[in-house]
């Protein structure tokens, strides 16, 4: 169970009454929940730990316990009231006090369905954070020349998401895919020429599935454009499918690009389309992102192509299902993130431009401008869906 629920009840209230209002207050919400009561010996230990507020008078109890439940959890206070018996008049002073002390907390009162809604984003919250801690995602080589301002911050990510980076050399990477035989492949291309190339897509694919299962990684970001000229192909296939298996995959060795891209994948279940902005229209809100890969689970279909850049090895040109996505990225120092919903337009297949493009309107055009003015670097993360509020959570 990820809702554990604890009580603070006053002396002065009949016991039998209280649990009665409890009984029809919580069987009303529609939630599952584990009920701990007063006893609070293992809180936090839940994705997500509410403390319901059962009566007035138990200020002084929530201050008697304050210690204790700062040893055993950092997460912000969530105090549960249904208002009976002068409990959001309670709730209200215990916040109070938390805000005067510098600690984070919330009263979630109001109608069911707002206090529904409001504990399952808290609770999808908290699953996510639990999946970070202890994650180990690899950097296989180093990130890419060009990418100057997308440093990492190791020690924040660290302490704030709980996530390990590990440096894996590239140097092992290209002796894993010498020494991992070419074999036949059940993937075909209209192309001669990515025929060709499939099976040495398929042996990276294969060679960083072993460095996967060697350091025991949840996803990792390539120093990708190294094996244009060590091996004569492209990593893209490989990460359409390492992703769409669930381990987070990223290009260029971006680390900050990654690490949103984990976030991204404990809220949603999808790492993102890594992409890099085309062309904006600032006016509009009309934004353009392309990129040579795409989660294979994101898509309805895709086609093989070659890489852009280069003309060689497998490129994907991925068709995500039309509607509602949100853009976000966050910076490598955790200090920064640009979260904007929108509406994907409609796929293309230029021959200009990396292979899979997405025409995007954001709903609110001025965000435009934030590209313009003020980017995380170029690679942001594209998710079907709407996920702003959720993602402005987990980041508060």
């Amino acid at each position: 169970m990820s809702i554990a629920i604890y009580t603070l009840t006053s002396e002065l209230h009949d016991e039998q009454e209280v649990d009665v209002v409890t009984k029809e207050f919580l069987g009303a919400l529609g939630i599952d929940y584990e009920m701990k009561g007063s006893d609070y010996a293992d809180y936090g230990s839940h994705p997500l730990s509410l403390i319901y507020v059962r009566t007035g008078g138990t200020e002084g109890i929530f201050k008697s316990l304050l210690p204790k439940l700062q040893q055993l959890s950092d997460a912000p206070f969530y105090l549960l009231t249904s208002g009976k018996s002068n409990s959001l008049a309670a709730s209200m002073e215990i916040l109070s006090f938390l805000r005067q002390i510098g600690i984070r907390g919330e009263i979630i009162h109001g109608s069911n369905a707002y206090i529904r809604q409001r504990i399952e984003v808290l609770q999808k919250v908290g699953e996510a954070r639990a999946q970070l801690r202890g994650c180990r995602l690899g950097v296989i080589g180093k990130p890419s020349d060009w990418l100057i301002s997308s440093e990492a911050n190791r020690e924040e990510i660290h302490k704030k998401l709980g996530i390990e980076l590990l440096d894996v050399p590239m140097d092992e990477l290209i002796a894993t895919i010498e020494s991992t035989p070419l074999k036949d492949t059940t993937l075909t291309s209209e192309v001669a020429k990515i025929n060709d190339a499939l099976p040495g897509a398929e042996r990276i694919y294969a060679s960083l599935k072993e460095i996967i299962n060697k350091y025991n990684l949840q996803g990792f970001t390539l120093r990708c454009f190294d094996l244009l000229t060590a091996v004569k192909n492209t990593g893209c296939l490989a990460l359409a499918k390492l992703n769409a298996e669930g381990i987070v995959s990223g290009c260029e060795g971006d680390v900050p690009a990654m690490i949103s891209m984990m976030v991204a994948k404990s809220l949603t279940g999808v790492s993102g389309f890594q992409a890099n902005p085309a062309s904006i229209d600032v006016e509009t809100g009309k934004m353009l992102f392309a990129h040579c890969t795409i989660p294979l689970n994101m898509v309805e279909r895709y086609e093989f192509d070659t890489h852009f850049e280069s003309g060689i090895g497998v490129g994907i040109r991925g068709y995500m299902k039309e509607g509602e996505v949100t853009v976000f990225k966050l910076s490598g120092d955790l200090k920064r993130s640009f979260i904007a919903e929108g509406v994907l337009l409609y796929s293309q297949a230029k021959p200009d431009l990396c292979r899979t493009q997405q025409v995007i309107q954001l709903n609110d055009k001025a965000q435009a401008l934030y590209f313009l003015n003020e980017p995380i670097g170029n690679h942001h993360i594209i998710l079907p869906g709407r996920w702003g509020s959720v993602l402005k959570e987990m980041l508060g």
